[in-house]
């Protein structure tokens, strides 16, 4: 990506300020309509950031995630400690407390208006800038997930969008702060939702391997991403092997994941009745094992269940990519009644999907290695997803890629009803086809 002008990168201001600020009030609107909902004391006494983040402010430490059993490594750090400051400001669960912890998760979904622009600009031109960052602005998943979902997801959303965005420039690229400054970002990202970690390495080695096709280097521009982000987050590592006693790279509840995903409950796509949020028995036990043992119980759990359906469990692993893609599950009436907003995510997810593969049609005409870095995404991201448990806020975060690929459709129909000569629009891409 190369360097602007002043005035080039100041009109490139004007162009995404207002996506970011209409997104900001459209969030910040809607909050005192849904904030209520949190101040729920079942719903508190469940959020288990905020359980952590009041421990933290308790000085108990980074514990007590289900209940008062001590430490935890269930859930990551970054927006722990967010919500913890936030409690430290405005009081543990209050309603003020509550609203600041909405309007920031808003202010981090306004502002992935700004990668999702530029990214857009690359892909295609500024036509389809301005339709993915003000489509951003009133994306429905957008609105809802930064003013009713106090949660990790839009912070690791802005996150793994500007490291996609990153990740562009590093195959031109002549400093390795640039490469280090990639890993600390994703670093930061994977203390956030480790998931990332199935993707940020990807397009950092993706990158590393077209330097090396190109013949420049990209030895040691790789290992200082590496050591970047490793000294993010070996610290965490360090903490939860001392308390626990073994290795857990960042989070520990993957056993309880892939066990509440695969029981014979096959009306929904997880049993939340074995969750010890949900669950007396489930929680004692916990209590009893400790947080390692019975996570390592789960999976134990979870494989004995998976080995002896097999065929069942290939089935849910098909109905849960197409669940993650489309947001159908079931039409059963039983099931729609306790999920009565499943028809309108069916049509917004499954437009919103078939608009994106055309764009990524259209783009590995253009631009195969661009292309195939957002194939990477969207084949390794949702994986783990698919093997345990979907939720619907699951694949948000790589909601931003799809809107970019989506507003090419738009972008190039107007384009053709009013074709005007654009020299500005054309951007260079950052790879030729190979």
């Amino acid at each position: 990506m190369g360097l602007t002008g002043p005035r080039q990168g100041w009109n490139r201001v004007h162009a995404w300020a207002p996506m970011v600020a209409t997104a900001l009030a459209i969030r910040l609107a809607v909050i005192p309509f849904l904030y209520r909902d949190w101040l729920d004391p079942f719903v508190l006494e469940h959020w288990a950031f905020g359980r952590v983040a009041r421990s933290l402010v308790a000085g108990s430490g980074f514990a007590n995630v289900f209940a008062d059993t001590g430490p935890t490594a269930v859930v990551p750090p970054v927006y722990v400690y967010l919500l913890a400051g936030i409690f430290h400001l405005f009081g543990t669960y209050t309603p003020t407390s509550i609203v600041a912890s909405l309007a920031l998760n808003s202010l981090f979904s306004a502002l992935t208006c700004i990668p999702t622009f530029l990214l857009a600009r690359i892909c295609f031109n500024s036509r389809a800038a301005r339709w993915a960052g003000w489509g951003w602005a009133f994306y429905p998943y957008g609105v809802y997930y930064g003013a009713d979902w106090a949660w990790s997801t839009c912070l690791v959303t802005l996150l793994l969008t500007i490291l996609f965005l990153w990740a562009l420039t590093l195959e031109q690229s002549r400093q390795l702060w640039d490469w280090l400054g990639f890993g600390i970002l994703g670093g930061v990202a994977a203390l956030t939702e480790p998931v990332v970690l199935s993707v940020v390495p990807l397009l950092g080695l993706w990158a590393g391997w077209r330097r090396m096709r190109n013949r420049r280097t990209w030895v040691a521009p790789v290992l200082a991403a590496a050591i970047g982000a490793t000294a993010l987050i070996a610290p965490w590592v360090v903490r939860n092997y001392e308390i626990f006693h073994r290795l857990i790279p960042i989070r520990s509840g993957f056993g309880l994941e892939l066990y509440i995903g695969n029981t014979s409950d096959s009306l929904h796509w997880v049993d939340r009745s074995h969750h010890p949020n949900h669950s007396n028995a489930e929680l004692a036990e916990y209590a009893r094992l400790g947080e390692p043992a019975f996570m390592a119980f789960k999976q134990q759990q979870a494989a004995r269940y998976i080995n002896g359906h097999r065929l069942q469990y290939l089935s849910r692993v098909l109905r849960r990519a197409l669940y993650m893609w489309t947001g159908f599950w079931s039409l059963d009436r039983a099931y729609l009644a306790e999920e009565p907003m499943d028809l309108p995510n069916i049509f917004l997810s499954t437009a919103m999907t078939s608009l994106a593969f055309v764009g990524l049609c259209r783009l590995w005409h253009t631009d195969r290695p661009l292309a195939m870095r957002f194939l990477v995404v969207f084949v390794f991201f949702p994986l783990a997803y698919y093997l345990s448990h979907p939720e619907t806020y699951y694949l948000r975060p790589i909601d931003p890629l799809i809107v970019v690929l989506a507003s090419s459709i738009p972008a190039r129909y107007f384009e053709k009803r009013s074709p005007q000569p654009q020299p500005s629009d054309a951007t260079p891409h950052l790879t030729s086809a190979s």
